[in-house]
């Protein structure tokens, strides 16, 4: 696993974490510009995966193969999927949606690297 990328992931998601759970704190629905900073995290995570899936082809292998991957796939799916949810609820839940999972995936992150590294 590559730290620079998974503290640019940690650093950019807790960020949009607080924005969106201060739009929330004043009642307002997810604008275009946080939607637009969950695709630049969303793209440094794909990064990741790709670089994780890389060497797990090259021949290195995780400690826990299958719980890897499923925090692999988790973290690839998860700002999508709440971004899209947040779309669907037009009020300040939306933000709160979009929150939540911008502080999830730091958690899902660590939890890769700790399982990465046994």
């Amino acid at each position: 696993m590559n730290t620079g990328l998974a503290a640019a992931i940690i650093v950019t998601s807790l960020g949009l974490a607080v924005w969106c759970l201060a739009t929330a704190a004043r009642d307002r629905a997810v604008g275009r510009p946080q939607l637009l900073a969950a695709v630049v995290v969303e793209v440094v995570v794909l990064v990741q995966v790709v670089v994780a899936l890389a060497r797990v082809a090259g021949g290195t292998r995780a400690a826990e193969p299958a719980t890897f991957l499923g925090y692999l796939v988790v973290s690839a799916v998860l700002l999508p999927a709440a971004g899209w949810l947040a779309t669907m609820e037009r009020t300040r839940w939306g933000a709160v949606i979009l929150g939540v999972a911008s502080l999830v995936l730091p958690v899902l992150v660590a939890r890769l690297q700790q399982v990465w590294h046994g």
